[in-house]
């Protein structure tokens, strides 16, 4: 499929957020997918992420997670000074505001005439974590969480009750869990306390770990994995086949 692209600007309860939206060309009925970035925002690995995921038949919205802690329009680079900021921000930010920004698409989306009314999530890194929290959402019918971090520590900051794990509850749609066994960021005590929680909470969940580092998914950088991208891809593309169409 031929993909189209455009930005809108939301307004949310924190400023505007920017979201790009990626879709076939035409304006036939499809299923969306909220799909979050690392910290670095919309890249170049991101946006082709996005595009490839709306080639096979969706219209995929990806937000800029920290926009009201940067200029609108804002993409941190792929190295120290990215990645200090982008973990300064992920700090700065609080759940609640993950939330608020969930909701203003889901809105937003709800407006639109191509849109179906079959919504996915899915992210990489911190964008995992955030797709985990886009499943609180009641719309959201199935969600794809790659190598999502901090869902075993505080590091995001929460009021009482608002830890995304304390929340399983509310979670209503299929989990699709991808990790990285030699991923650093989330050690194999912080991926058994993930999975332990899913378990006791009785989610509908599948859970794979393989044989990859952090951030595998990028198409740039020494850590990328085009065999592990393709089967990551393909079992996604799975999920979203059988909940959302």
């Amino acid at each position: 499929m031929i993909v189209q692209s455009q930005h809108i600007d939301l307004a949310t309860p924190t400023g505007t957020m920017r979201t790009y939206v990626h879709r076939p060309v035409g304006d036939a009925r499809r299923p969306a997918v909220l799909f979050y970035s690392e910290i670095f925002q919309q890249t170049g690995p991101i946006e082709r992420a996005a595009r490839l995921l709306a080639g096979h038949g969706y219209a995929v919205l990806v937000p800029e997670v920290f926009h009201e802690l940067n200029p609108i329009g804002t993409v941190l680079a792929y190295d120290d000074a990215g990645r200090d900021k982008g973990n300064a921000d992920k700090t700065a930010k609080t759940a609640e505001h993950y939330d608020s920004d969930n909701r203003a698409m889901i809105d937003w989306l709800a407006q639109q005439p191509w849109y179906s009314g079959a919504l996915g999530a899915m992210g990489f890194c911190i964008g995992g974590h955030l797709a985990f929290r886009a499943a609180l959402q009641p719309e959201v019918r199935a969600t794809a969480c790659f190598y999502a971090t901090d869902l075993h520590t505080q590091v995001i900051p929460n009021g009482p009750g608002q830890h995304s794990m304390e929340r399983l509850g509310d979670i209503q749609g299929e989990l699709l869990m991808i990790w990285g066994k030699q991923d650093p960021h989330i050690p194999a005590e912080g991926r058994a306390k993930v999975y332990q929680a899913l378990v006791a909470a009785g989610r509908n969940f599948t859970w794979h770990e393989v044989n990859g580092q952090h951030a595998f998914m990028r198409d740039e950088g020494e850590r990328y994995d085009p065999q592990l991208a393709l089967l990551g891809y393909q079992l996604a593309f799975d999920l979203f086949s059988r909940t959302l169409r």
